[in-house]
């Protein structure tokens, strides 16, 4: 890709993320993705090339987007410099999708019925659909797959929200009602849409969060 260096680590020779990233802001790039933010050290200086106008992009292992809040808090980065550098955090999970070649819609049962309008506004009109298996998809009904994403954008009142140290589900529920659309509002809309089966959202993401 032209305009773009990568470097690899090798903690052998010493070139570990912390050290790669500081070379890294010498250079004065516009754009920094590490690969992961592993330790204090690292996420420090991604954090401080935030601060210097540096757009910085990487990743961290939590169940959701507002986790990463208290991921980045666990590490030691203080709420206040989080809070004014953070601009987005986004959570994602791969769906298996339903096969297109044996795809068939089905009238949900009663019990799926009662499940998804706990977790949806649709009615009792929906279809699901399920692949039956075919050399396609290896007899597996699936092909190929999919994400799903939940994306918490950091406004005025999370960030107001990260200074005063509110939960994870204060901030969650705020963030709901500025129109984040959940990890399991995503599923459903994508098994509705009969991109992927209701058993294979329950399987990938905790249908117990909302």
């Amino acid at each position: 890709m032209r305009g773009t260096t990568q470097v690899q680590v090798n903690p052998v020779a010493g070139m570990t993320f912390a050290s790669g990233l500081r070379s890294i802001v010498r250079q004065d790039p516009d754009i920094i993705l590490v690969g992961e933010i592993r330790d204090l050290e690292t996420a420090e200086i991604g954090v401080r090339a935030a601060l210097t106008g540096h757009l910085v992009l990487s990743t961290l292992h939590t169940n959701d987007a507002v986790g990463a809040l208290s991921r980045l808090v666990d590490i030691g980065i203080p709420p206040f410099m989080m809070a004014s550098t953070l601009l987005a955090t986004v959570a994602q999970r791969l769906v298996r999708t339903c096969c297109d070649k044996c795809k068939q819609a089905y009238q949900p049962s009663q019990e799926e019925l009662d499940y998804l309008q706990g977790l949806s506004n649709q009615g009792e009109n929906v279809s699901f659909y399920r692949g039956r298996g075919c050399n396609g998809c290896y007899q597996t009904g699936y092909y190929g797959r999919k994400a799903i994403f939940e994306i918490l954008t950091i406004t005025p009142e999370i960030r107001r929200m990260i200074v005063t140290g509110c939960s994870n589900d204060e901030i969650k529920s705020q963030a709901i009602e500025e129109g984040m659309k959940t990890l399991r509002t995503s599923g459903i809309e994508e098994v509705l849409a009969g991109g992927t089966t209701l058993e294979e959202l329950q399987r990938v993401v905790d249908m117990g969060q909302r």
